[in-house]
């Protein structure tokens, strides 16, 4: 009895290690995804900017390091993640049933009554498959947008020259590059601020507003971000011109 206990108390302490840094990686990367976004934003100066912003990084050994830790953080954070991802074909249909059930309920109409059921789709449970869907998607193009960022800053194989430049940029993804990161872009926006929300939720129960307040706050951050992440796109794949290139004049020789 007593070694079933013990047992049963590594597990749960197991799980709140498993817990606490998958909570801690999820955040780190939610606040340098931000950061991230920002940062790209400087093509919205132009092509000097964003130049100026990416030597400056690589030049005093910002960049490189950074990409490296990001990588290994984005990989235990994944592997920590993925013991909640539904791994058996049994268990993603009935994730799906149950995305479906929350999607009609509240619709359905009670016979005795007029009006819809009192019943509302819970909204933690379709934040979570939500999370879970985006999370699998950003699973495999964040992979493949580290990789190509690691071999632009450290190999001059896309370039004239090992780092970041605006011209190699702007061309792959007007190219069609800007597909895949409108997708990982959107993915990337809803992972992170729904994260930081059910991580609010979860070890701040009771400490913080009410959750109302928390998803507004999360709704505002996300449509901000993704606002400025949308506009840089635009600007990298060359469908509108970068809106504060007077910010940044020539300098006449």
């Amino acid at each position: 009895m007593k070694t079933a206990i013990d047992s049963a108390r590594k597990a749960g302490r197991r799980q709140l290690i498993y817990e606490l840094i998958s909570g801690g990686t999820g955040l780190v990367l939610a606040l340098f995804m931000w950061g991230h976004v920002i940062l790209v934003g400087s093509i919205l100066t132009g092509e000097r900017g964003f130049d100026w912003m990416a030597t400056m990084l690589e030049d005093y050994y910002i960049a490189q390091p950074t990409v490296a830790a990001i990588f290994t953080i984005f990989i235990v954070h994944a592997v920590l993640a993925a013991r909640k991802i539904p791994a058996q074909l049994e268990e993603r249909r009935r994730m799906i049933d149950l995305a479906k059930g929350l999607k009609q309920s509240g619709r359905e109409r009670v016979p005795s009554r007029r009006d819809n059921s009192p019943f509302v789709p819970h909204l933690e449970s379709m934040l979570w498959i939500w999370q879970v869907r985006t999370g699998m998607i950003i699973l495999v193009l964040g992979s493949f947008h580290l990789i190509l960022i690691g071999v632009d800053i450290f190999t001059p194989l896309f370039g004239e020259y090992a780092g970041i430049e605006s011209a190699t940029t702007l061309s792959r993804v007007a190219a069609g590059l800007w597909l895949p990161y409108a997708i990982l872009l959107l993915c990337v926006e809803f992972h992170a601020s729904v994260g930081l929300y059910r991580l609010v939720v979860k070890w701040g129960a009771g400490i913080l507003p009410h959750r109302r307040v928390l998803h507004r706050i999360e709704q505002v951050i996300f449509w901000l971000v993704l606002g400025l992440g949308s506009l840089t796109l635009l600007v990298l794949a060359g469908w509108v011109q970068p809106p504060l290139e007077f910010m940044i004049s020539e300098v006449s020789p």
